[in-house]
């Protein structure tokens, strides 16, 4: 990008440069024709001036341009024109040839000075274009961008804004409405000294328009395909979920009718082993329509951002031996590695608890029944972490960055058992607590669900919650 107006300390220290700069080349030069003077003829040398009055225009512009022209022309009528060492000339068609000299330097500085000017132009514009693909934002890029604008448009200071012309603009600022493809994309306010030509403004603002016009239309449209995302994404969890609710919760609820319409029979003769299992299936079955709701409640408040941890000190042994208290029977087939000392977290206990037992009972689920779950504790000084380990078919690798969205199942036999929120809802709220689940998975191999959570500062160190 071009850099912002100078201020007048810089601006003096330009025009010094531009002067010595001037005077160098004309210097340079005059000492070039003195050299080749005795082989060439001395009228033919004084093109050579062109050289120094090219970089100069490329650099510092027209005016400085004339002035080294003029200089050139008074610096060979004095050292080369007879009689030298003064500014008269003994031929008088000399006049003509220095005349033609000067208008050539003239001629050139301006064409060189175009070029400079419509070389910040597209520079300008890259740079714009550069600016808008890599930050993507119109709004945070618009005074980097009115500000670059007035440096090549040579005004003191210029505002862009987008829509319409600004009504509470100064009388004496000059406003140009920027139109691209017939529409009116916005404004530029220009204010102070305007040096630069029209034909200038002409060029370059068009071009502005437009590129500002892609930019807000490409803003626009990945807005709108965010938007149709969330649209879709939210339309397939309701998919999933209405699926759920008919498939996962009537299940449970047709064994509770059934077992409970058999209880209520007096026409069907039961004794006391078939009552038994009837009140047992609707025990069972009840508390597997309470997991499914509280799953379901769970993942609403995860995707509100309404689970708010209340985070206390905790060992990790301590809730890995709650988490298997609250598998009951199943617990037996999990097997812990304690380490000698048990590492501390600053956690919910409620929410961590539940990442544990969903992240065993899904290892169980897709383990053999003859098979036991591991678990494995380490810590470094920054994280714990806690491998549960399963003997099941492992995960597809097309499978693992879906397989912690909700009502993804996984493979084989056990994927019709659950209602695939159980993974979703222990990433949510191992994030929650600042931790992350991961997963190191091989087909037929089993699979490894690896839950990581911040180590305590030593500092939280001073109540550890039984």
């Amino acid at each position: 990008m071009l850099d912002l107006l100078s201020p007048p300390q810089t601006a003096l220290r330009r025009r010094v440069g531009g002067i010595a700069a001037g005077a160098l080349a004309v210097t340079l030069v005059t000492a070039l024709i003195g050299l080749l003077q005795p082989h060439v003829p001395v009228l033919g040398l004084g093109v050579l001036y062109v050289v120094g009055v090219l970089p100069i225009a490329i650099v510092w512009g027209l005016p400085y341009a004339v002035l080294v022209s003029i200089a050139s022309m008074l610096a060979f009528n004095w050292f080369f024109l007879p009689p030298v060492h003064t500014f008269t000339l003994a031929d008088s068609r000399n006049w003509f040839s220095l005349a033609a000299f000067v208008a050539t330097g003239i001629v050139v500085s301006q064409l060189a000075a175009r070029l400079r000017r419509q070389a910040r132009e597209s520079s300008l514009l890259a740079g714009i274009a550069t600016s808008l693909l890599e930050r993507g934002g119109v709004g945070a890029e618009l005074e980097r961008i009115a500000a670059d604008a007035a440096a090549v448009l040579e005004v003191e200071r210029a505002s862009i804004t987008l829509g319409g012309v600004r009504a509470d603009a100064a009388s004496d600022d000059e406003q140009h409405a920027l139109t691209a493809g017939g529409k009116q994309v916005g404004a530029i306010h220009l204010a102070g000294r305007r040096r630069g030509s029209a034909r200038a403004r002409r060029r370059l603002l068009p071009a502005l328009a437009s590129l500002l016009g892609v930019a807000i239309d490409r803003e626009r449209l990945a807005a709108e395909a965010v938007e149709a995302e969330a649209l879709r994404r939210s339309d397939v969890i309701k998919t999933a979920l209405l699926r759920t609710v008919s498939h996962d919760l009537r299940t449970p609820l047709m064994a509770i009718s059934t077992s409970a319409s058999a209880l209520a029979r007096d026409d069907l003769e039961l004794d006391t082993a078939d009552r038994a299992d009837l009140l047992a299936t609707i025990v069972a079955e009840s508390e597997r329509l309470d997991h499914i709701v509280d799953n379901l409640l769970d993942l609403s408040r995860l995707q509100a951002g309404a689970a708010e941890p209340d985070r206390r000190l905790w060992e990790v042994d301590e809730l890995i031996v709650q988490a298997l208290d609250e598998l009951g029977e199943d617990g037996r087939r999990v097997d812990v590695s304690f380490p000698e000392e048990s590492p501390q977290v600053l956690v919910d206990a409620h929410q961590i608890r539940r990442v544990l037992v969903n992240l065993l009972e899904n290892a169980l689920k897709y383990s053999p029944s003859d098979q036991h779950v591991r678990v494995q504790v380490g810590a470094t000084r920054t994280e714990v972490f806690l491998r549960v380990v399963d003997r099941g078919p492992g995960v597809p690798a097309a499978e693992t960055r879906r397989i912690f969205e909700p009502f993804q199942r996984g493979v084989g036999a056990a994927r019709e058992r659950g209602a695939g929120l159980g993974l979703a809802i222990a990433q949510g709220f191992a994030e929650a607590n600042g931790g992350r689940v991961s997963l190191e998975s091989r087909t037929d191999q089993g699979a490894t669900f690896v839950l990581a959570l911040p180590a305590a500062p030593a500092a939280a160190a001073v109540e550890v919650h039984p």
